[in-house]
């Protein structure tokens, strides 16, 4: 039996990751798209079988090598897709990301250059390394791209991954426009105010999946 051609999109975070799997990537034609919230039976869905080409999407920043290292133990013939973003607005994006899910982190608490004892490592800002995981985990170079081409010229962009993958997208089938629009300046300091003196965070990774769940839709109204 003929191995299947598999392309493996890994993220990153603040990328425009979550745009590209609801606007993008489902309307691909001639390949078998297995969406970010079906990741974990990704393998599985590919093991029956039932299609020549699969394109599996989910977004990693510090769990990069964990996560490449499992997928290509199963299948180390897929080609990765990578997507970077110019340093100094990936790491403030991603700042601002954090604090908007209620971590009250000052952004030298969140990345400390100095003494690299924040949240984010200076590894974190060190892209090559992603792709040199890749390359040791993955039987074929990845294909990189940069954010700022997506904003620049989004079908063009989408194109390109198309033409990558063997397989065609319409023109009218992408939405344009952001899927998370930002909170502003205001609004995050706002926000910023109340997680120091609350705990509103949204994530707490208990091990029962039900009362993650359960905290969410506690601190959303919040």
């Amino acid at each position: 039996m003929n191995q299947p051609e598999i392309y493996f999109h890994v993220g990153m975070g603040k990328v425009a990751s979550t745009y590209l799997q609801y606007d993008v990537f489902p309307f691909y034609k001639g390949i078998h798209y297995i969406q970010r919230t079906k990741y974990k039976r990704a393998k599985q869905i590919i093991a029956k079988g039932q299609y020549d080409k699969y394109f599996v999407s989910r977004e990693f920043d510090q769990q990069m090598e964990a996560e490449a290292k499992d997928f290509s133990a199963a299948y180390p013939q897929a080609r990765p897709i990578i997507i970077f973003r110019k340093h100094g607005s990936w790491i403030a994006s991603q700042h601002r990301r954090f604090v908007k899910n209620g971590n009250p982190w000052e952004f030298e608490e969140f990345i400390d250059l100095k003494n690299d004892q924040g949240r984010f490592k200076k590894q974190d800002l060190e892209f090559y390394r992603n792709i040199e995981i890749l390359e040791k985990y993955f039987e074929h170079k990845p294909l990189v791209l940069f954010y700022e081409d997506l904003r620049k010229d989004t079908l063009a962009f989408a194109q390109r991954i198309g033409h990558y993958m063997g397989a065609t997208i319409d023109a009218e089938d992408i939405r344009l426009g952001k899927r998370h629009t930002s909170y502003n300046e205001k609004q995050l300091r706002a926000i910023f105010g109340v997680s120091q003196k609350l705990n509103i965070r949204k994530h707490r990774n208990y091990k029962i999946g039900a009362l993650n769940h359960i905290r969410r839709a506690l601190v959303n109204p919040i």
